[in-house]
């Protein structure tokens, strides 16, 4: 079961056991703004729990690629293709969201990127491997975000 999320009304739904629910909210919303206004993509998320393949996905990529393992729990994921890039996200409790950026056609388009909700501190498994840029948004406030190029095949 999936939900569609709207960004001009942000929602809390699904994230209200986050400490910064309402950020996190405001991040969602404003990667849904992005893939509207792009892609003309409806930016739709499904509950972790009912999500084990994109989070064996994700999770594999940043074992293998950075020797990471996100210790706060998932919550929601979103997973679909534009333009022939694969867009996988994780949304987690503690204000993370991981996205993978896997192009089909372009080896050197493919990143996994890394955004902290406003009022979150920079998660222990991530602090000394990324440096983190801000970037301001109408919908999530002041988002920190870093990422990494993926150099193997998934």
């Amino acid at each position: 079961m999936s939900n569609n999320i709207d960004f001009e009304n942000v929602s809390l739904t699904g994230l209200e056991s986050s400490p910064v629910s309402k950020s996190l909210a405001g991040l969602r919303a404003n990667e849904s703004r992005y893939f509207k206004n792009k892609y003309n993509h409806d930016f739709a998320v499904s509950p972790a729990t009912k999500s084990k393949d994109i989070l064996d996905y994700v999770n594999n990529i940043l074992l293998i690629e950075r020797d990471i393992l996100i210790s706060s729990k998932p919550l929601e994921t979103s997973n679909f293709i534009v333009e022939n890039i694969k867009m996988t996200y994780i949304f987690y409790e503690s204000g993370l969201s991981v996205n993978v950026m896997y192009s089909m056609n372009d080896p050197k388009k493919r990143a996994v990127g890394f955004k902290l909700s406003e009022g979150m501190e920079v998660p222990k498994e991530l602090e000394k491997k990324f440096k983190f840029a801000k970037q301001k948004s109408k919908l999530a406030g002041i988002i920190r975000g870093s990422f990494f190029v993926i150099k193997g095949e998934y």
